[in-house]
């Protein structure tokens, strides 16, 4: 089983056994669903509500009604399995994207070395390409991607290559 890194429960909430999950997953739409299964200490448990509260993501399980018998989870890693995340053709995760080759529009290839965010939507990748150069993923530089031949297509401008 492979398993993606969602996110960290931080707390309780309340006294019915509602864990608060700090999480910044881009895709928590295909996560944090019912009846789902998380990952916790390779364990799995059920989703039974769900509900967005300020910037955590609440969740409390089936099984667990008490606030009691959910704190042992309290500072617990959250994972999902990634064969259960049904991404869409146009969708990819980070760690995916990280394999990839690198094209660009000048006949250059290299590789991705590094994707790391400068601010909460802005990511960027580190590309080596003859040199290093830095790219904002939601660029209209970044044309397109192949899951198939595991390719990013990158139009690079004037002065970049």
């Amino acid at each position: 089983m492979n398993k993606i890194y969602i996110g960290k429960i931080v707390n309780t909430h309340g006294i019915k056994g509602e864990i608060r999950i700090l999480s910044d997953f881009p895709f928590k739409n295909k996560v944090f669903k019912i009846d789902n299964k998380l990952i916790i200490d390779d364990k799995e448990y059920t989703i039974k509500s769900y509900r967005v509260h300020k910037n955590y993501d609440m969740v409390t399980l089936d099984n667990f009604n008490n606030i009691n018998e959910v704190l042992f989870l309290l500072k617990k890693k959250v994972y999902f399995n990634q064969s259960d995340l049904l991404l869409d053709e146009n969708e990819i995760l980070d760690e995916e994207l990280i394999t990839y080759k690198v094209l660009t529009n000048k006949g250059k290839s290299g590789i991705i070395e590094e994707i790391f965010l400068a601010s909460s939507t802005n990511k960027i990748l580190r590309v080596k390409l003859d040199k290093e150069i830095l790219i904002p993923y939601n660029s209209p530089m970044v044309k397109g991607f192949s899951k198939e031949k595991k390719e990013l297509y990158i139009e690079l401008i004037d002065g970049m290559e």
